[in-house]
């Protein structure tokens, strides 16, 4: 018998042997499609039907690729989910100059448990803080604000590192730019407890929840109307400042850390 010639298939009908697309085949350019396809009905119908694991063979192979399935699947997972995750925020530290009090509460902050040794230095202070370092600290909160308030850069320079130097002075310049002047008076140290002191090389660094209370306001620059603040109720405020000198010069302010719980 002569074999009947094969029809000719139309161009505008589809192949019977082109695969139809699936939800696998378009998933990671085929990758997972070709990995769970080839394993899942190669591998577990084939056992059950009584074909076994196309020679790969054994229990062995039937684990193994119950593995490879679940990583895949978990690599897909994690994809997922890291597309979809927003970036967390990044915590930012500000400087309390001209911010401190607005529409928020005070502040408070606990020292942390530490003992005592025998030279009356607690466990966290490393350097053995005196009460002239204290009164250095007090000095420096009440000379810092004040030389914020007139903006005097100069006196910012004698008081604190560059780095703050430079700090301070981009907020000053904000201000300047918003029409803003920071005015803060009547200040009140409070309490100043000392959190960690340590020595790098010949460099102290001291961390002290400095308390204190203020009247503090914004002003508008032209007309000097109050904008922010209560000029009359001072705002009590705890922050976190750290101190820093070399051995035998002054304390300098290197940082400050708002909202010090």
């Amino acid at each position: 018998m002569t074999p009947a010639p094969a029809q000719p298939v139309s161009p505008s009908q589809p192949s019977l042997a082109q695969p139809r697309p699936s939800f696998w085949s378009g998933f990671g350019g085929g990758l997972v499609g070709g990995l769970v396809g080839g394993l899942l009905f190669n591998g577990i119908f084939g056992m059950m039907f009584g074909h076994g694991f196309g020679g790969i063979g054994g229990g062995l192979s039937f684990i193994i690729q119950l593995l490879l399935i679940g990583g895949v699947v978990m690599l897909a997972m994690r994809f997922f989910n890291r597309n979809n995750t927003a970036p967390a925020e990044a915590r930012s530290l500000g400087f309390p100059f001209g911010r401190q009090g607005f529409g928020t509460d005070a502040q408070t902050y606990s020292p942390p448990a530490a003992g005592t040794g025998a030279s009356g230095a607690t466990s966290a202070d490393e350097i053995g803080i005196t009460d002239a370092d204290r009164s250095a600290f007090e000095r420096i909160l009440a000379d810092l604000q004040a030389a914020f308030t007139r903006e005097d850069h100069q006196a910012l320079r004698r008081l604190t590192t560059p780095e703050m130097v430079s700090y301070l002075s981009e907020e000053l310049a904000d201000n300047a730019t918003k029409g803003l002047k920071n005015d803060v008076s009547k200040l009140q140290f409070l309490n100043g407890e000392v959190s960690e002191a340590w020595r790098e090389g010949m460099r102290d660094y001291a961390t002290v929840a400095m308390r204190w209370s203020a009247i503090d306001v914004m002003r508008n620059r032209q007309t000097g109307a109050i904008e922010k603040g209560d000029p009359y109720n001072p705002v009590e405020t705890t922050e976190l400042w750290t101190f820093t000198r070399e051995t035998g010069q002054p304390w300098l302010l290197s940082a400050i850390q708002e909202n010090a719980n």
